[in-house]
């Protein structure tokens, strides 16, 4: 405090001084002075301090819960409890299933709103789920425009879905697993169909660029960009025909690139997973031949590179992190870290070693990547201490004893299973199975996880469905 008041006696003899060579009065610079002419020195009162906020979480979520917009002093700990919450959040959550009658494996997901969830099945099924009632709508899938498209086999189901950044758009696979179907939020009208010189063969991934620009990449190898005309979903087309049908456009796409030829498996470059970096303006693809592709995404698609991966087996899920520019691949038994500006990678693998099943489905949150497996668990990776989370060593998630070692697991429920003769030769009759979880998304505002599967052999019948709060 000296240096301060010390400052402090030099601003008011400056101002004295000032003060003695003005026309004021002997009176005025008396005060000025802090000096009566008269009677010696003047008091003067002395300004009261501002309480100081008192820099306390306590005091901070009690201001929030009388409807304080802002403390003074306390803005991080806005990013102090994300934070938080991120890493408490897994071991806070708890399961409940949701029924979906004799559906067949939930291969895709994501939030519309805070209680429904849109799904697609192996059974080509587009369905929205209402998490508190568990009440199912089916929604009608777009039929290609001629019957000499070339059709895909009806049991490959719905492996995409994805909404655009304004959550003003959905894109999905059409009746026509090999077509892009895109429609209009929150009514679920359908805008236009990818039918026109398109994949030849299931489209296994999306991904939007921006609004009006979405990626699709295909099991014929190859990576589409289609563009939907503004003009359709803004209203200024009628959506329905005289007879109250809905109507919708078809497209063809803007640009297709093909995966290149790998001299390893020249016959298997199936896109599996995309993933779009907003900020670098990149498309990141993976293919089932043990490579990871990178395009510039303008208007159109320009390669940027090719990286054959360390684990070549089952890469099937892709993910990206804007906070850290990085990429992660899940393949049969790890997931792999990819930033394609460096040469050398600084996060090594992490192994899931779940059976052998494989990673299923990936999401990154801050720094926090949820790894969903083909063994029926949810694994919570942290990238910035570079380990799983882990379970605390009380049972109540309130505990401040430290960790156990052990590694948080989620383990989901059975869900349904056909039980039919197939099971019987491949299970042996046994009920003692695992789904794969090959979707999960999450609702951060509502605190709230959607997953989603089926029994991993293809030729199960089966599903899962759960959410998590």
């Amino acid at each position: 405090m000296a240096p301060q008041q010390t400052g402090s006696r030099k601003r008011k003899a400056s101002e004295i001084e000032e003060g003695a060579g003005s026309s004021a009065s002997p009176s005025q610079a008396a005060v000025a002075a802090g000096t009566n002419c008269t009677n010696g020195p003047l008091l003067v009162a002395k300004r009261p301090r501002r309480p100081t906020a008192p820099r306390s979480l306590v005091h901070y979520l009690t201001g929030r819960a009388l409807g304080a917009e802002s403390y003074p002093g306390l803005e991080g700990f806005e990013g102090d409890l994300r934070s938080y919450r991120v890493l408490r959040l897994p071991e806070l959550l708890r399961e409940r299933q949701l029924a979906l009658g004799p559906l067949n494996k939930v291969f895709a997901s994501q939030w519309l709103n805070a209680r429904q969830v849109v799904c697609g099945t192996k059974c080509n099924t587009l369905f929205v789920i209402d998490v508190q009632t568990g009440r199912i709508t089916r929604i009608p899938l777009m039929r290609d425009r001629g019957p000499g498209q070339t059709r895909a086999q009806p049991t490959c189901g719905i492996h995409a879905i994805q909404l655009n950044p304004s959550r003003s758009l959905l894109a999905t696979g059409g009746e026509n697993p090999n077509s892009l179907a895109v429609y209009q939020l929150p009514t679920l009208d359908p805008v236009c169909l990818g039918d026109r010189q398109g994949h030849r063969d299931w489209i296994f991934a999306i991904a939007w660029m921006s609004d009006t620009v979405a990626v699709s990449g295909s099991r014929d190898g190859t990576v589409a960009l289609w563009r939907v005309d503004p003009d359709v979903f803004s209203g200024s087309t009628p959506w329905h025909n005289n007879s109250g049908i809905p109507r919708y456009s078809h497209i063809r796409p803007r640009d297709m690139e093909a995966i290149p030829r790998a001299t390893s498996n020249p016959g298997n470059r199936k896109v599996r997973a995309l993933a779009f970096s907003g900020k670098n303006q990149e498309l990141g693809a993976v293919s089932l031949d043990g490579y990871f592709h990178l395009w510039k995404a303008r208007s159109s698609l320009s390669r940027l590179l090719s990286l054959r991966l360390p684990y070549c087996r089952e890469n099937v899920c892709l993910t990206y992190c804007d906070e850290l520019s990085l990429y992660a691949v899940g393949s049969q038994s790890h997931v792999s870290f990819l930033d394609p500006r460096q040469r050398q990678q600084n996060i090594r693998p992490l192994c899931s070693r779940e059976g052998g099943t494989g990673v299923r489905s990936l999401s990154f949150y801050q720094h926090i990547i949820t790894v969903g497996t083909g063994h029926g668990s949810l694994l919570f990776y942290d990238i910035r201490a570079q380990k799983f989370l882990e379970e605390r060593a009380s049972g109540s998630p309130d505990s401040f004893l430290g960790c156990t070692g052990r590694k948080l697991k989620l383990i989901c429920g059975r869900g349904w299973l056909n039980q039919d003769e197939l099971w019987v030769n491949y299970l042996g009759g046994t009920e003692d199975f695992r789904n794969a979880l090959y979707t999960h998304c999450y609702n951060w505002p509502e605190m709230k996880l959607f997953v989603g599967g089926g029994p991993l052999p293809s030729g199960l019948h089966g599903n899962y469905a759960g959410l998590w709060s």
